[in-house]
Protein backbone atom coordinates (compact mmCIF):
# COMPACT_ATOMS: atom_id res chain seq x y z
CA UNK A 1 0.00 0.00 0.00
CA UNK A 2 2.87 2.34 0.90
CA UNK A 3 4.54 1.67 -2.47
CA UNK A 4 1.26 2.43 -4.31
CA UNK A 5 0.88 5.70 -2.40
CA UNK A 6 4.45 6.68 -3.32
CA UNK A 7 3.76 5.90 -6.98
CA UNK A 8 0.59 7.98 -6.97
CA UNK A 9 2.41 10.84 -5.26
CA UNK A 10 5.13 10.67 -7.89
CA UNK A 11 2.51 10.73 -10.65
CA UNK A 12 0.88 13.81 -9.17
CA UNK A 13 4.23 15.53 -8.71
CA UNK A 14 5.20 14.83 -12.30
CA UNK A 15 1.87 16.10 -13.56
CA UNK A 16 2.18 19.29 -11.57
CA UNK A 17 5.76 19.88 -12.69
CA UNK A 18 5.02 19.19 -16.36
CA UNK A 19 1.48 18.17 -17.32
CA UNK A 20 2.76 17.03 -20.70
CA UNK A 21 5.06 14.37 -19.24
CA UNK A 22 2.76 11.59 -20.43
CA UNK A 23 2.93 12.92 -24.00
CA UNK A 24 6.72 13.23 -23.89
CA UNK A 25 7.11 9.58 -22.85
CA UNK A 26 5.31 8.36 -25.93
CA UNK A 27 2.13 8.85 -27.97
CA UNK A 28 -1.28 9.10 -26.36
CA UNK A 29 -3.72 6.36 -27.39
CA UNK A 30 -7.18 7.65 -28.27
CA UNK A 31 -9.60 4.70 -28.35
CA UNK A 32 -12.60 5.03 -30.65
CA UNK A 33 -15.12 2.27 -29.81
CA UNK A 34 -16.57 2.22 -33.33
CA UNK A 35 -15.26 1.36 -36.83
CA UNK A 36 -13.17 3.77 -38.91
CA UNK A 37 -14.85 6.31 -41.16
CA UNK A 38 -17.86 7.28 -39.05
CA UNK A 39 -18.46 10.73 -37.50
CA UNK A 40 -16.95 9.75 -34.14
CA UNK A 41 -13.81 8.45 -35.81
CA UNK A 42 -13.49 11.47 -38.08
CA UNK A 43 -13.86 14.01 -35.27
CA UNK A 44 -11.40 12.07 -33.10
CA UNK A 45 -8.79 12.24 -35.85
CA UNK A 46 -9.42 15.95 -36.41
CA UNK A 47 -8.79 16.64 -32.71
CA UNK A 48 -5.77 14.33 -32.60
CA UNK A 49 -4.24 16.51 -35.30
CA UNK A 50 -5.31 19.66 -33.46
CA UNK A 51 -3.48 18.87 -30.21
CA UNK A 52 -0.17 17.59 -31.60
CA UNK A 53 1.61 20.86 -30.79
CA UNK A 54 0.50 20.82 -27.14
CA UNK A 55 0.21 17.12 -26.30
CA UNK A 56 2.45 15.48 -28.86
CA UNK A 57 1.41 12.55 -31.02
CA UNK A 58 -2.08 11.15 -30.46
CA UNK A 59 -2.67 7.77 -32.10
CA UNK A 60 -6.30 6.91 -32.85
CA UNK A 61 -7.16 3.22 -32.39
CA UNK A 62 -10.50 1.73 -33.42
CA UNK A 63 -11.79 -0.97 -31.06
CA UNK A 64 -15.30 -1.70 -32.30
CA UNK A 65 -17.82 -4.26 -31.12
CA UNK A 66 -20.65 -4.94 -28.66
CA UNK A 67 -22.31 -1.59 -29.23
CA UNK A 68 -19.13 0.25 -28.29
CA UNK A 69 -18.57 -1.69 -25.07
CA UNK A 70 -15.33 -3.35 -26.20
CA UNK A 71 -13.53 -0.09 -26.88
CA UNK A 72 -14.91 1.61 -23.77
CA UNK A 73 -13.68 -1.31 -21.68
CA UNK A 74 -10.16 -0.86 -23.07
CA UNK A 75 -10.18 2.67 -21.66
CA UNK A 76 -11.71 1.60 -18.34
CA UNK A 77 -8.94 -0.94 -17.74
CA UNK A 78 -6.02 1.20 -18.94
CA UNK A 79 -3.45 2.73 -16.62
CA UNK A 80 -4.76 6.03 -15.14
CA UNK A 81 -1.78 8.09 -16.25
CA UNK A 82 -3.12 10.05 -19.24
CA UNK A 83 -1.51 7.85 -21.87
CA UNK A 84 -4.83 6.23 -22.82
CA UNK A 85 -8.05 8.15 -23.37
CA UNK A 86 -11.17 7.30 -25.33
CA UNK A 87 -14.45 8.37 -26.81
CA UNK A 88 -17.51 8.21 -24.58
CA UNK A 89 -20.79 8.34 -26.48
CA UNK A 90 -24.52 8.30 -25.86
CA UNK A 91 -24.58 4.53 -26.31
CA UNK A 92 -21.50 3.55 -24.32
CA UNK A 93 -22.07 5.83 -21.34
CA UNK A 94 -25.81 6.49 -21.16
CA UNK A 95 -27.82 3.76 -22.92
CA UNK A 96 -25.77 0.56 -22.78
CA UNK A 97 -25.67 0.40 -18.96
CA UNK A 98 -29.45 -0.16 -19.04
CA UNK A 99 -29.63 -2.02 -22.35
CA UNK A 100 -27.07 -4.78 -21.73
CA UNK A 101 -27.78 -7.29 -18.98
CA UNK A 102 -24.02 -7.67 -18.40
CA UNK A 103 -21.52 -4.84 -18.79
CA UNK A 104 -17.73 -5.19 -18.74
CA UNK A 105 -17.34 -1.77 -17.11
CA UNK A 106 -19.23 0.62 -14.83
CA UNK A 107 -20.01 3.75 -16.81
CA UNK A 108 -20.29 5.84 -13.68
CA UNK A 109 -17.26 4.66 -11.71
CA UNK A 110 -14.63 3.51 -14.21
CA UNK A 111 -14.09 6.77 -16.11
CA UNK A 112 -13.04 10.36 -15.56
CA UNK A 113 -14.41 13.00 -17.90
CA UNK A 114 -12.01 15.08 -19.98
CA UNK A 115 -14.33 17.18 -22.16
CA UNK A 116 -17.47 16.86 -24.19
CA UNK A 117 -16.67 17.13 -27.89
CA UNK A 118 -19.79 17.18 -30.00
CA UNK A 119 -23.55 17.44 -29.98
CA UNK A 120 -25.61 16.35 -33.00
CA UNK A 121 -29.41 16.52 -32.87
CA UNK A 122 -31.55 13.74 -34.21
CA UNK A 123 -34.34 14.66 -36.57
CA UNK A 124 -37.84 13.29 -37.15
CA UNK A 125 -38.04 12.60 -40.88
CA UNK A 126 -40.68 11.18 -43.20
CA UNK A 127 -40.48 10.01 -46.81
CA UNK A 128 -41.32 13.18 -48.75
CA UNK A 129 -43.45 11.45 -51.41
CA UNK A 130 -45.37 9.44 -48.83
CA UNK A 131 -45.87 12.53 -46.67
CA UNK A 132 -47.33 14.39 -49.65
CA UNK A 133 -49.78 11.55 -50.35
CA UNK A 134 -50.87 11.41 -46.70
CA UNK A 135 -51.03 15.17 -46.24
CA UNK A 136 -48.33 15.22 -43.57
CA UNK A 137 -46.51 18.53 -43.65
CA UNK A 138 -45.78 19.05 -39.96
CA UNK A 139 -45.37 17.27 -36.64
CA UNK A 140 -48.98 18.12 -35.83
CA UNK A 141 -50.10 16.48 -39.08
CA UNK A 142 -48.22 13.27 -38.23
CA UNK A 143 -49.80 13.11 -34.77
CA UNK A 144 -53.25 13.82 -36.20
CA UNK A 145 -52.80 11.08 -38.80
CA UNK A 146 -51.70 8.62 -36.14
CA UNK A 147 -54.77 9.35 -34.03
CA UNK A 148 -57.11 9.15 -37.01
CA UNK A 149 -55.56 5.89 -38.24
CA UNK A 150 -54.74 3.85 -35.14
CA UNK A 151 -52.34 1.00 -35.71
CA UNK A 152 -51.41 2.07 -39.23
CA UNK A 153 -48.13 3.89 -38.58
CA UNK A 154 -44.70 2.30 -38.21
CA UNK A 155 -41.18 3.62 -37.80
CA UNK A 156 -37.69 2.30 -38.29
CA UNK A 157 -34.50 2.55 -36.27
CA UNK A 158 -30.95 1.28 -36.26
CA UNK A 159 -31.84 -1.38 -33.71
CA UNK A 160 -33.42 -2.05 -30.35
CA UNK A 161 -32.19 0.43 -27.78
CA UNK A 162 -30.77 2.83 -30.37
CA UNK A 163 -31.35 6.57 -30.03
CA UNK A 164 -33.86 6.38 -32.88
CA UNK A 165 -35.80 3.62 -31.12
CA UNK A 166 -35.87 5.45 -27.78
CA UNK A 167 -36.87 8.74 -29.40
CA UNK A 168 -39.70 6.94 -31.19
CA UNK A 169 -40.98 5.39 -27.98
CA UNK A 170 -40.85 8.71 -26.15
CA UNK A 171 -42.69 10.38 -29.03
CA UNK A 172 -45.42 7.72 -29.03
CA UNK A 173 -45.89 8.09 -25.29
CA UNK A 174 -46.06 11.88 -25.30
CA UNK A 175 -48.17 12.12 -28.45
CA UNK A 176 -50.60 9.40 -27.38
CA UNK A 177 -50.31 7.46 -30.64
CA UNK A 178 -49.20 3.97 -31.59
CA UNK A 179 -46.58 3.18 -34.22
CA UNK A 180 -45.00 -0.22 -34.72
CA UNK A 181 -41.23 -0.21 -34.22
CA UNK A 182 -39.24 -2.00 -36.93
CA UNK A 183 -35.56 -2.45 -35.97
CA UNK A 184 -32.91 -2.70 -38.68
CA UNK A 185 -29.26 -3.73 -38.52
CA UNK A 186 -27.91 -0.21 -38.31
CA UNK A 187 -28.97 3.35 -39.05
CA UNK A 188 -28.12 3.15 -42.77
CA UNK A 189 -30.47 0.21 -43.52
CA UNK A 190 -33.16 2.01 -41.52
CA UNK A 191 -32.77 5.12 -43.64
CA UNK A 192 -32.86 3.07 -46.84
CA UNK A 193 -36.11 1.49 -45.63
CA UNK A 194 -37.59 4.95 -45.09
CA UNK A 195 -36.49 6.09 -48.54
CA UNK A 196 -38.08 2.95 -50.03
CA UNK A 197 -41.37 3.59 -48.23
CA UNK A 198 -41.13 0.50 -46.01
CA UNK A 199 -41.63 2.63 -42.88
CA UNK A 200 -43.51 5.87 -42.26
CA UNK A 201 -41.00 7.83 -40.19
CA UNK A 202 -37.62 7.62 -38.49
CA UNK A 203 -35.74 9.53 -35.85
CA UNK A 204 -32.39 9.74 -37.62
CA UNK A 205 -29.09 11.41 -36.87
CA UNK A 206 -29.09 14.81 -38.54
CA UNK A 207 -25.65 14.29 -40.06
CA UNK A 208 -26.84 11.10 -41.76
CA UNK A 209 -30.24 12.45 -42.81
CA UNK A 210 -29.14 15.88 -44.03
CA UNK A 211 -28.16 14.93 -47.62
CA UNK A 212 -31.58 13.39 -48.26
CA UNK A 213 -33.33 16.31 -46.57
CA UNK A 214 -31.46 18.74 -48.82
CA UNK A 215 -32.27 16.67 -51.91
CA UNK A 216 -35.98 16.65 -51.04
CA UNK A 217 -36.25 12.88 -50.58
CA UNK A 218 -36.89 13.23 -46.86
CA UNK A 219 -38.97 15.86 -45.08
CA UNK A 220 -37.80 17.08 -41.67
CA UNK A 221 -40.66 17.61 -39.21
CA UNK A 222 -38.76 18.37 -35.99
CA UNK A 223 -35.34 18.15 -34.35
CA UNK A 224 -34.89 16.33 -31.06
CA UNK A 225 -32.58 18.88 -29.44
CA UNK A 226 -34.06 20.95 -26.62
CA UNK A 227 -33.59 24.10 -28.70
CA UNK A 228 -33.71 24.77 -32.45
CA UNK A 229 -30.62 23.56 -34.27
CA UNK A 230 -28.52 26.08 -36.22
CA UNK A 231 -27.70 23.15 -38.50
CA UNK A 232 -31.34 22.93 -39.65
CA UNK A 233 -32.85 26.42 -39.60
CA UNK A 234 -36.61 26.73 -39.73
CA UNK A 235 -37.29 23.30 -38.22
CA UNK A 236 -38.77 23.50 -34.72
CA UNK A 237 -37.64 21.24 -31.88
CA UNK A 238 -39.87 18.47 -30.54
CA UNK A 239 -39.76 20.32 -27.20
CA UNK A 240 -41.88 23.12 -28.67
CA UNK A 241 -44.82 20.68 -28.63
CA UNK A 242 -43.60 18.26 -25.94
CA UNK A 243 -41.68 20.21 -23.27
CA UNK A 244 -38.46 18.55 -22.15
CA UNK A 245 -38.18 16.27 -25.19
CA UNK A 246 -34.44 16.04 -25.84
CA UNK A 247 -32.56 13.08 -27.32
CA UNK A 248 -29.33 14.25 -28.88
CA UNK A 249 -26.38 12.25 -30.10
CA UNK A 250 -23.24 13.33 -28.23
CA UNK A 251 -19.72 12.17 -27.61
CA UNK A 252 -16.65 13.32 -25.75
CA UNK A 253 -13.36 12.26 -24.22
CA UNK A 254 -12.81 10.24 -21.05
CA UNK A 255 -9.82 8.81 -19.24
CA UNK A 256 -9.62 5.88 -16.81
CA UNK A 257 -10.88 6.62 -13.31
CA UNK A 258 -8.07 7.69 -11.03
CA UNK A 259 -6.26 9.78 -13.63
CA UNK A 260 -4.71 12.72 -11.72
CA UNK A 261 -6.69 15.95 -11.86
CA UNK A 262 -3.77 18.01 -13.26
CA UNK A 263 -3.48 15.57 -16.18
CA UNK A 264 -7.23 15.71 -16.82
CA UNK A 265 -7.15 19.50 -16.73
CA UNK A 266 -4.24 19.67 -19.18
CA UNK A 267 -5.97 17.26 -21.57
CA UNK A 268 -9.23 19.19 -21.28
CA UNK A 269 -7.54 22.52 -21.97
CA UNK A 270 -5.66 21.18 -24.98
CA UNK A 271 -8.65 19.49 -26.56
CA UNK A 272 -10.90 22.45 -25.66
CA UNK A 273 -8.56 24.78 -27.53
CA UNK A 274 -8.61 22.41 -30.51
CA UNK A 275 -12.42 22.36 -30.45
CA UNK A 276 -12.50 26.17 -30.51
CA UNK A 277 -10.12 26.46 -33.46
CA UNK A 278 -11.82 27.83 -36.62
CA UNK A 279 -10.46 24.97 -38.74
CA UNK A 280 -11.97 22.41 -36.36
CA UNK A 281 -15.34 24.15 -36.28
CA UNK A 282 -15.41 24.21 -40.09
CA UNK A 283 -14.61 20.49 -40.32
CA UNK A 284 -17.26 19.67 -37.73
CA UNK A 285 -19.87 21.83 -39.43
CA UNK A 286 -19.41 19.74 -42.56
CA UNK A 287 -20.55 16.78 -40.43
CA UNK A 288 -23.41 18.89 -38.99
CA UNK A 289 -21.76 18.40 -35.60
CA UNK A 290 -21.68 21.24 -33.09
CA UNK A 291 -18.42 21.45 -31.09
CA UNK A 292 -19.11 21.53 -27.35
CA UNK A 293 -16.20 21.88 -24.94
CA UNK A 294 -16.51 21.43 -21.17
CA UNK A 295 -14.45 20.96 -18.04
CA UNK A 296 -13.87 17.43 -16.72
CA UNK A 297 -16.37 18.01 -13.89
CA UNK A 298 -19.00 19.36 -16.28
CA UNK A 299 -18.67 16.36 -18.56
CA UNK A 300 -18.93 13.95 -15.60
CA UNK A 301 -22.11 15.69 -14.48
CA UNK A 302 -23.52 15.67 -18.00
CA UNK A 303 -22.92 11.93 -18.46
CA UNK A 304 -24.51 11.17 -15.07
CA UNK A 305 -27.60 13.17 -16.05
CA UNK A 306 -27.80 11.37 -19.39
CA UNK A 307 -27.66 7.95 -17.68
CA UNK A 308 -30.45 9.00 -15.36
CA UNK A 309 -32.52 10.20 -18.33
CA UNK A 310 -32.12 7.05 -20.38
CA UNK A 311 -32.74 4.51 -17.62
CA UNK A 312 -36.57 4.86 -17.65
CA UNK A 313 -36.62 5.22 -21.45
CA UNK A 314 -34.78 1.95 -22.02
CA UNK A 315 -36.97 0.19 -19.46
CA UNK A 316 -40.16 1.51 -21.05
CA UNK A 317 -38.97 0.45 -24.51
CA UNK A 318 -38.54 -3.15 -23.37
CA UNK A 319 -35.23 -3.35 -25.26
CA UNK A 320 -32.63 -5.70 -23.77
CA UNK A 321 -29.38 -7.25 -24.96
CA UNK A 322 -28.37 -10.46 -23.17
Amino acid sequence: MQRRQLLLAATFAAALASPLTHAQNGPIRLIVPYPPGGPLDITARVLAEGVKDTLGTVVVENKAGAGGNIGADVVAKAAPDGTTIGIAATATHAVNPWLFSKMPYDAGRDFAGVTQMVRVPNVLVVNADRAARLGINSLADLVAYGKAHPGQLNYGSGGNGSAGHLAGELFKHQAGIFALHIPYRGANPAQLALLAGEVDFNFDNLAAAAPNIKSGKLKALAVTSLNPSPMLPGVAPMSARYPGFAIDTWWGLVAPAGTPAPVLDKLSQAFGAALAAPATRERFENLLAEPVASTPAQFDQFMAAERAKYQPLVKASGAKVD
